[in-house]
């Protein structure tokens, strides 16, 4: 049974050497040429404008959801036409569903403006 397994922990153990074999020359090997920007906290280089805890519009957030939501579906989708000849018309008319479901939040969202942008 172990032996199913090896060709699995080879690559690992692999992966992992060539991983740190390469961190390890670019930190040897790697320029070092620090300045006050790249010493900063902030990511960006330069020092922030307002107060980090400002609100953010919501469409924001409804374009997140969006994405995870057609993410998702496109996650169900590959699956689901991999296996259409097996559950034949009652797998058809569940995706039916789930994809009138996504489409009529898909109109909500528009109809509302979020994503309507100034």
């Amino acid at each position: 049974m172990l032996e199913n397994y090896l060709p699995v922990l080879v690559f690992i153990v692999i992966g992992a050497v060539v991983g740190i074999m390469f961190r390890v020359l670019g930190f040897i090997l790697g320029p070092r040429r620090p300045d006050s920007a790249k010493d900063s906290p902030y990511e960006c280089g330069f020092e922030a404008f307002e107060d980090s805890r400002m609100k953010f519009d919501v469409r924001f957030y409804l374009v997140a959801i969006l994405f995870i939501i057609f993410d998702l579906e496109i996650a169900f989708l590959f699956p689901w036409a991999v296996v259409l000849d097996k559950i034949g018309l009652v797998g058809l008319a569940a995706m039916t569903v789930f994809l009138a479901i996504l489409v009529i939040g898909f109109i909500y969202e528009w109809k509302k403006g979020a994503l309507e942008w100034e």
